[in-house]
């Protein structure tokens, strides 16, 4: 197959901006990529993992795992940091299940919105000082819940009746 190029550290900066610019004009897989090449030549740079988390979730309409999307947001250093994009994680994968399921999806997202939430709360408790974007997130998921009040948990579907 083919054996890809390395990176050079010197280019890390700018491969940054671009990664970041291919998120905005919506190629995820390009940012990715990009992100995966800065990750071969520092494994724990930060600002890489964050991008590529969100190039990840910003894939979930595609089937990308959310698993790998956990996996990086665990080697984020910073407690907030880790929780918050975790909460990233559980609120896109709800967003793109809501987008692209049928109505027996509703208690799946619904669940997987309140985990973002639990997350939100985590972060808020642990954020640094006049950065409120946890709680940004948490007020966006509690709006979603409150527009689609048909999505309830499972516990809340009552069983269909069968006649005789």
């Amino acid at each position: 197959m083919y054996e890809l190029k390395p990176l050079s550290r010197d280019a890390i900066p700018g491969a940054l901006a671009k990664a970041e610019r291919y998120r905005l004009l919506n190629e995820p897989w390009q940012a990715e990529s990009i992100c995966r090449d800065i990750l071969a030549v520092e494994p724990e740079n930060q600002a890489a993992l964050v991008m590529l988390v969100l190039a990840l979730t910003d894939q979930f309409d595609q089937g990308i795992s959310i698993q790998e999307a956990h996996q990086t947001a665990d080697k984020l250093w910073d407690r907030y940091a880790s929780a918050y994009y975790r909460g990233i994680v559980f609120e896109r994968h709800a967003m793109a299940l809501f987008r692209h399921g049928d109505f027996r999806a509703g208690p799946a997202v619904y669940a997987l919105i309140e985990s973002a939430m639990q997350w939100y709360q985590r972060a808020q408790a642990i954020r640094p000082p006049s950065n409120d974007d946890s709680l940004l997130r948490w007020n966006t998921c509690a709006r979603f819940l409150r527009r689609t009040p048909h999505l309830v948990p499972a516990a809340e579907i009552p069983e269909p009746v069968l006649s005789e």
